[in-house]
């Protein structure tokens, strides 16, 4: 099965607390290991930037439960796309907090899946690759068998 991958963003209801979203992140975890999803969502105090990766109908399940939820105003997607492989295969949900300039370059790139840049913004292959650059440091080596 085709691994999927979108991104979104939305803006948290204030005020927030990191044990509200401690909580928020386990109940989604606990869902997302359910339909098959993992992902993570980077938060910069106001907006969350929420990247799930999974097959089509766990990620369908996903974001309408995200347009559900009380949590979070306004979710708007950003794209969709086929990364080939998943960029964070062990968290079926996991919360970072974000730079907010770094949280922009990722949210204000390209997440189309066409595979054409307009010159000011990257392709999607460039948008994943500004998250997974972000992501980096918090990701584990892959193991060599």
């Amino acid at each position: 099965m085709p691994v999927l991958a979108m991104a979104f963003l939305s803006t948290a209801v204030q005020p927030w607390n990191p044990s509200h979203l401690d909580a928020l992140v386990d109940d989604a975890a606990a869902f997302n290991r359910e339909v098959g999803v993992t992902g993570v969502l980077l938060f910069d105090g106001i907006h969350f930037l929420q990247y799930l990766e999974g097959p089509a109908a766990g990620l369908d399940v996903a974001f309408a439960r995200v347009q559900r939820s009380p949590h979070h105003m306004g979710p708007q997607e950003l794209g969709r796309g086929r990364p080939g492989n998943r960029l964070v295969p062990d968290w079926p949900m996991r919360w970072l907090l974000a730079d907010p300039t770094q949280l922009r370059r990722v949210v204000n790139a390209d997440w189309s899946d066409d595979g054409t840049a307009d010159g000011e913004r990257p392709s999607a292959d460039a948008a994943i690759g500004l998250l997974q650059a972000y992501l980096r440091p918090f990701l584990s080596p892959p193991s060599r068998a």
